[in-house]
């Protein structure tokens, strides 16, 4: 359904989330291009950075061009097949997600803690399989909630007070009180997500263990340089996914309850790119060789 029933808020917001739908495409786009074609991000820590803007990239298109379009055109229906496809890729993307940031910790914690053996433990192969496993964890994970969700009795008449469909708000156009299946589902995800959240917390107490003993102050600052772009994004992601989660479901969402769901599944996906393109200057110094070479092309075609 569209965030507003007034026309010129509907309009307004329609706008503003074709832009933001926009910046997070040209963002995450300009990070997969930048970490293929430069030869100096051709590293572990870059290569699970493309495949978490290919993440992002998918996320954001999986609710926001519905939303726009909605929004835009005043449309309030979505397909059945539409509405279980969108829950398959929502989970299964936010799954895949979780496991790539405790690998990318996992990476960060080898190569402060453990340099020596940095190129053995996070070899090519290795980096291959390990989001080989993050990409099928997800997928598995999507399938899961999808077919329990979807195995309930849904009213067909039912409004959906969200801007995609997401499965608290399905499940309360249920018609059976039978929620176990899901419960089981939510039981293993949410299993399977703390132990991501615990491997990334221990990983991150080892490494600022590592970094306050580390002699020099340019070593620390460079140490810390490659950490907080990925805790933002940890931080960014987890804290969204809590707020809406956790929160009891209401029978018609707030505007803040609307605006948590916008926040776990629009802002990581737009500010991502900002983030990491911002705190490094590998990934700075090789987007504006990039930036640079796409005008001097664009003159010389002129």
């Amino acid at each position: 359904m569209p965030v507003s029933v007034v026309w010129w808020q509907q309009t307004a917001c329609g706008t503003l989330f074709l832009l933001i739908l926009l910046a997070a495409v040209f963002g995450n786009l300009l990070i997969i291009t930048v970490a293929t074609l430069d030869q100096r991000l051709h590293s572990p820590m870059y290569f699970f950075l493309k495949h978490l803007s290919f993440l992002d990239l998918w996320y954001i298109l999986v609710t926001l061009p519905k939303a726009t379009v909605d929004s835009l055109t005043g449309s309030t229906s979505i397909s059945f097949w539409g509405c279980v496809l969108q829950v398959f890729l929502v989970v299964a993307l936010a799954c895949t997600e979780m496991a790539l940031l405790t690998v990318m910790s996992y990476d960060r914690y080898v190569a402060i803690c453990l340099p020596l053996h940095y190129e053995v433990i996070m070899s090519r192969g290795s980096c291959v399989s390990m989001v080989t496993c993050c990409w099928l964890s997800g997928g598995l994970s999507g399938v899961l909630h999808a077919a329990t969700t979807f195995s309930l009795p849904l009213t067909a008449s039912g409004e959906l007070h969200q801007f995609f469909c997401e499965i608290p708000q399905l499940l309360r156009l249920s018609c059976s009180d039978d929620y176990l299946a899901e419960v089981g589902a939510v039981a293993v995800t949410s299993s399977l997500s703390f132990i991501c959240f615990l491997s990334i917390t221990l990983s991150y107490v080892h490494i600022f263990s590592a970094v306050v003993r580390i002699p020099s102050v340019k070593g620390q600052s460079r140490a810390f340089a490659t950490c907080i772009p990925h805790l933002a994004t940890v931080t960014l992601f987890l804290g969204g996914a809590a707020m809406a989660y956790l929160k009891p479901v209401e029978e018609v969402p707030s505007a803040f309850s609307l605006l948590v769901s916008l926040f776990y599944t629009v802002v990581p996906p737009t500010l991502n790119p900002l983030i990491y393109s911002l705190r490094n200057k590998d990934m700075k110094a090789a987007v504006k060789k990039c930036i640079q070479i796409t005008s001097l092309d664009s003159l010389s075609s002129g």
